[in-house]
This record gives C-alpha cells, structure tokens and sequence, in this order.
C-alpha cells in the first residue's frame, strides 16, 4: 500500500510504525509541517491499562515510551488547606517531546519517510495514494476540507486554561484548588520527568477576566499564577511553552472516513486533558485501523470496519471526559462539600471509577468516605446506600427506590393481583421504598384503558390491599400521581405503544392544543374550567391516596404529560399568564401542588418528578430545573425526582449510565433541595457513588428491579451488609451471607 499521514503526531507516527512492521514494502509518508523538536506542551499521561495495548501492537516502542516513564500510583487533592491522598491508581507520565522522538525514531528505523517542516495544503494531490490519514490535529485542515462528507462538530467549552510547566517534582498526580480575590483556580499537575512536571491552570472565563488574564502575556501569565500558587510551588519556576490561554474543544464527526481519507486522533475526536486520554485515543485508533486493514483487503471495507469498531469506545470514552470537564467547569458548585466528600466527588466525577472499583484500589480511603456519610446520616459505619433517610415524618431505612413502572393491567383504573406481587415482591426485595406506577386522577386522565388510576371508591379498597401487605414489609409505599394530557386515549404498549385506540377514544387535555406525533389525537388547551376540574381531580385522588395508606404521593410533572406541557415552552404555546416566561409555566403546576399539599397529612412527603431537560433545543433547560425546584419546594414539595426527555418526539437524548444524575445533582448542590436521581443506575457501585458524593440523596431504580425484585437484599449481600428480613423470613437471617 501506499499511505499519507497528514500529521506527524503520535496517530499518524504509530500508525506508520505498525503498518511497517506488518509489511515493509508499504510505502508510508508522514507529513509535519512543524521541526522535529517544535511541540506544545509539556508531558501527557498514560494509565497502567493502557500499556498493555501498546506492548502488544509494537513491543520496542512500547519499551522505549515506558523507560521515559516516571509513573505513581497515588492522587492528592488540596483543598480547604487539607490534603487527601488515593492510591491504587497507577499512571505514568512522559516527555510530550520524548514520545514523539521515541515514534519518529521507530518509523524512520521502520523506513517510513518523515517529512518535517513540509506544510500540506493541496489535499487532492493524493490521487495515487491507496490511504490518507486526517491525523492533522485539533483543527485540521484536511477534515475541514472534506467536511461535507465528514460532518465536523467542534463544541469550545466555556473555561479557560493555560498549559504550563514547572520543576516542582510531583510524586502524585496532584490537584490544587486555591481562591482569591478574583475567584477559584483549578491546577492539574503531574511529573513527566525527573525534574520536569506539567501544571495546567483552569478556570472560568468570569475569573480569568476578572484577574486580567485575558490582555496578560505569556510571561505576565507565569507571574500571576507563580504568585496564586507561591506556597505549592515552593520556589520552583514555572516553565513557558507556547502557554497561552485557550478553551477546549470537543471534537465529534457525524463520519470518520471520506472515500480513501480517514481521520485520526484529535483531528476525529477529542477528550478533556482531565482524563489524560487523548494520545491513548490517537494511538488506540492506529492500531484499530492496522487491524481493520489486516482483516479486509478493500481499504473501504476496512475503513468502515474501523469506524464501525472503534466509535462506540471513542464515544464512551468521550462521555466520561464530558461529565469530567463539566465537574471541573462548575467546580465552584461543589466547593461547600466537606473536602473528604470533594474528593470522592473529584475521583468519580466521570462515573467510570466507582465507589465499588476505587475500594479495591484504596480500601483505606473507601473506608473513611463510608464511616463519614455513615455518622453524617448518624448510624455506624456500613455502605452508604444503606444508610437511613428522612423526609418529614417518612423514615426510610435505606437509599433505594423502586421506580414507578406502568403495567397496564388495571380494569378501569382498578389494579388487582398482578400489581399486589408486582408492589409486593419489590418491597419484599429490600428497598427502602416503591412507587406505584403512573396513577390517574380521572378516567380521562389515563394513558390507555389499562392504566391504574385513583378516581373511583373501588380504588382506594384496592390499593388498600397493596399498601397493608408492603407495611407488613419493612419497605414503605408512595403513589405517583398524574394526568396523561396529551399523551392519553393510546393503545397498551404490546399492542402499539402511542397507538390511538382503534375505538372508545376519550377526549384529551393540555396546555396548548398540540398533538403527541402525527396520527395522534389533538387535544383541547385547558381553560379555567378545564384547570378546575383538573386541579379537583388531583385534590379528590390525594385524599384518596391518603385513606388507602399511602406513605408518600409524587407528582408526576415530568415526561410530557399534562402538567409537563405546561411546564416546557416547547409545548406551552399560551398567551395568558400560564405561558410565555418559566413563571408563567410553572403556575398551573404550583396550584396543583398547592391544593394536593393543603389536604395531604402534614406528616407526609410529597415527592415531585420533572424532567430537567428536554434534550430539544429550545426546551426546558437546566438552569430552568434549578429554578422549577426552588419554586416546587417553596409551593410543598419536600423531594424533587429529577428525570429528563419524553416531552416531545425527536428529542436526542445523551444515553449512557447514569446519565441523568448530573440534573439531579446540579438541583442539589446548587439549591440545597433533596433529589431522587434515576436513569442508568444498574449496579450498587453506581448508588454507592451517587450518594458518598453527594450528587442525590435517594436513587430510583426500574429496569433492575425488573430483572430482579431482589435487587436490594443480593447488593447488601454482596457487600457484606445484614439488611433486616421480614419476621417470616427471619430464617434467612442465619444463612445471609452463605450463598456469596
């Protein structure tokens, strides 16, 4: 074959190299237009996992890289002029400069021809090349110029940061966060060299204006930062290389290859500097190409192959990095955490170190996070999620929730067996507290003729049973309460999920006179009577839910249902005062609420579920949620449940685990408000995470308790903890942990 790299970088080079190593008659040329000796930056970092790849794919440059290594195992974090140490973690960092002579070396030593200084700027003088690699960088040419076919999205995040060195001699990978007058810096720092560390310095735009760092020069830079950090450096310099202020760019394409040109490292994508992840992705990606072209002869074959293989890893490892670079744009959020609960937040922050995986790094600190939320929660030391909560008069014995699931098996509303062993073997399974599924205010008000509802006297005889059998359990039991507005009169969900139904269809409710999705159903915008009547319906079934034994209600106000639509703008057209700004939308809401609350027992909570984004553009955002919680809490609401999406079709949610939790914990950190946070939560590491660092306070989980109505008591076996049985099944108790 004959190959171009456009890029000299640690793609384009380590790609040569396994291509030469694999078949010498390849001819391979590597374009850079800088000198051998002219890169940015100062070291880049490797993790221990990442080494074995790289053993495999060239052993002699992966002897060479890791002889230039200076590796540690341990993070401290300073902060509020304490410092916390984890260990266990095992990273290595190297000359920037170093790794790229250590590849230069080995593809000249291979025979591929390095051109340096030979700048690329006729992209269409490759036609007799077999295969041309985009691994040009962050803003390369060579995508923009195909960028039709290949779909560039480049995302400048909001904070600032300066890539600095320093002789300091690090033996941790080392973050400090220091105030003044200007507002908080964030540094990132590491050795690379015997007497060599990077120090990166971030902060937010607002900061890094507000301290005149945006008319400084490099030198004016070095200065600043030498004196906010003066007591970490301890007399060291700080070190200039090309260190100017800039923002990150996340990098995505909709396509990775045009025709016989495919691109590479960060000319493909991007990941924060926080994870230390983009030369492991640039040199990952070289050898899942050499690979693909091992594996199919017609390099489009192996061109889509490559992608097809190698973009889900990228993409999750792109997630990580955002929840990562987001935890460090908003770090002031998390400053009033007790510094022991910052740090754990700070090594879980991109969810892919867990509370359970960092045990096994460092149980010692494991340990001390645990006995502190233990004795904050005032119990003795044990997981964090089975720690006890409150709320009013509500005691819960531990953290998790069995999500509301609708299972469309009611006869008008009235539910029957099935949901008494549905309600019944989850609360049996261990948590602390289910929720029914969505439950109707009126017979209009359902989704399809099997929904449960809480409209009819029946009702009340019928929940009753449930509710008497989860008390005779240690679990306690809520109804979620709502209306499906627009989204009603549809068939069940294995006969056509948002089907209208073929006959018996009942006139529809919102806030503006728009239908679900084509073929829907256009429901009528609520006037006042409408609103009344509604808000009666609510009061009339929370008195209900009180007589049948309920523990807690929600209000469902989230996932486009009736009071959804008027929550969001894109489904709140009004022009009174329930539409137009987030005050408008949230009035109709807020009497509800009200209403529900005044004959609700004072003693009882009432949860309130939103969805926090609308994941459309245009939608509920955010910073909307914030405010939507403030005003909830201020009308009665004592938990905010925070999901997201369903408002409207189309919407293209960020899937992932826990993917939501990030809304959750934005309310309570920023408002002081308790959330339930749900989406993606599957395993107890997950809650355990959740709750010792603050970003929830309970965590509802529905697939999992699908699965496995046990979920709870298998998690508290699995960790060792002696989660109390019910009296009948007190025999249990002996053989608890017999079955590991």
């Amino acid at each position: 074959m004959k190959i171009a790299s456009i890029g000299g970088g640690p793609a384009g080079l380590y790609f040569s190299i396994l291509m030469k190593r694999r078949d010498p008659s390849h001819e391979v040329v590597v374009f850079e237009r800088n000198r051998r000796d002219d890169t940015f930056g100062f070291g880049v970092v490797f993790s221990d996992a990442t080494m074995g790849n790289l053993e495999a794919a060239d052993p002699e440059s992966y002897r060479a890289i890791t002889d230039s290594f200076e590796h540690w195992d341990d993070i401290d974090v300073h902060i509020g002029g304490e410092v916390f140490t984890s260990t266990g973690h095992g990273f290595a960092g190297c000359s920037r400069q170093r790794l790229l002579d250590i590849l230069a070396d080995r593809a000249i030593e291979l025979g591929v021809d390095v051109r340096f200084e030979t700048d690329v700027t006729d992209f269409d003088a490759f036609g007799d090349y077999d295969l041309v690699l985009a691994a040009d960088g962050v803003n390369s040419a060579i995508r923009d110029h195909h960028a039709e076919t290949f779909g560039p999205h480049v995302d400048w995040r909001p904070n600032r940061f300066v890539w600095l060195g320093t002789t300091f001699p690090f033996d941790a990978f080392t973050f400090y966060f220091e105030e003044n007058e200007h507002g908080l810096f964030r540094v990132h720092a590491y050795r690379y060299e015997e007497e060599r560390s990077t120090f990166i310095v971030e902060c937010t735009e607002e900061t890094w204006k507000k301290a005149g760092l945006d008319a400084m020069s490099e030198e004016d830079t070095a200065a600043y930062v030498a004196q906010v950090f003066e007591r970490q450096l301890d007399g060291h310099p700080l070190l200039l290389n090309r260190s100017i202020w800039r923002s990150f760019p996340t990098v995505s394409n909709d396509k990775w290859y045009a025709g016989n040109v495919v691109l590479m490292g960060d000319a493909a994508h991007t990941a924060h500097f926080s994870i230390g992840s983009g030369t492991k992705l640039a040199m990952e990606d070289a050898i899942a190409l050499a690979e693909q072209l091992d594996r199919h002869p017609a390099v489009p074959d192996a061109l889509a192959a490559y992608e097809s293989e190698r973009r889900a890893g990228v993409e999750s490892t792109q997630r990580a990095a955002q929840v990562s670079l987001e935890w460090f744009e908003n770090t002031e959020r998390y400053m009033d955490l007790d510094p022991l609960q910052f740090t754990f937040s700070l090594l879980t922050r991109s969810m892919r170190v867990t509370h359970d995986n960092l045990r096994v790094r460092d149980a010692t600190f494991v340990d001390r996070v645990d006995a502190w939320f233990a004795a904050s929660a005032g119990v003795e030391t044990r997981p964090p999620m089975f720690t006890p909560y409150r709320l009013r008069d509500l005691q819960l014995d531990n953290r998790v929730v069995v999500s509301p699931m609708c299972m469309y098996s009611a006869e008008d509303g009235t539910v029957d067996d099935w949901h008494l062993v549905h309600l019944g073997s989850r609360a049996m399974g261990g948590a602390a507290l289910v929720i029914t599924e969505m439950t109707d205010v009126a017979a209009d008000g359902r989704i399809t003729p099997g929904c449960a509802g809480m409209y009819r006297e029946e009702h009340v005889g019928a929940w009753r049973r449930i509710t008497d059998f989860v008390h005779r359990t240690p679990a306690k039991i809520g109804i979620q309460l709502a209306h499906a507005g627009r989204k009603g009169s549809t068939k069940v969900m294995w006969e056509g999920i948002d089907q209208p139904l073929d006959d018996g269809n009942w006139p529809l409710l919102a806030a503006s006179a728009l239908p679900w999705a084509p073929g829907s159903q256009t429901p009528k915008a609520m006037d006042r009577t409408d609103m009344d009547r509604v808000k009666a319906d609510f009061v009339r079934s929370t008195e209900m839910a009180a007589e049948a034994g309920f523990d807690l209600i929600e209000l469902h106000g989230a996932h486009g249902y009736l009071l959804a639509t008027f929550l969001s703008p894109l489904t709140n057209q009004r022009e009174d005062e329930y539409g137009g700004s987030l005050e408008n939308r949230l009035r109709y809401p807020l009497e509800i609420l009200t209403a529900i609350r005044v004959v609700w027992p004072d003693d009882k909570p009432i949860s309130v579920r939103i969805s926090a984004t609308d994941w459309t553009p245009g939608g509920t955002t955010a910073e909307d949620a914030v405010q939507m919680a403030r005003a909830l809490v201020a009308a009665g609401a004592d938990i905010i449940d925070v999901s997201t999406g369903q408002t409207v079709r189309g919407a293209r949610p960020s899937y992932g685990r826990l993917y939501q939790t990030p809304f959750a914990e934005r309310i309570r950190l920023e408002t002081g408000i308790p959330v339930m946070t749900v989406g993606g939560i599957s395993s107890y590491a997950d809650v355990n995470s959740i709750l010792a660092a603050g970003r929830a306070d309970l965590c509802v989980l529905a697939r999992a308790h699908l699965y496995d109505p046990y979920w709870t008591r298998h998690a508290a076996n699995e960790q060792g903890y002696d989660l109390p049985w019910p009296d009948q099944y007190s025999p249990m108790a002996r053989y608890n942990f017999r079955f590991k």
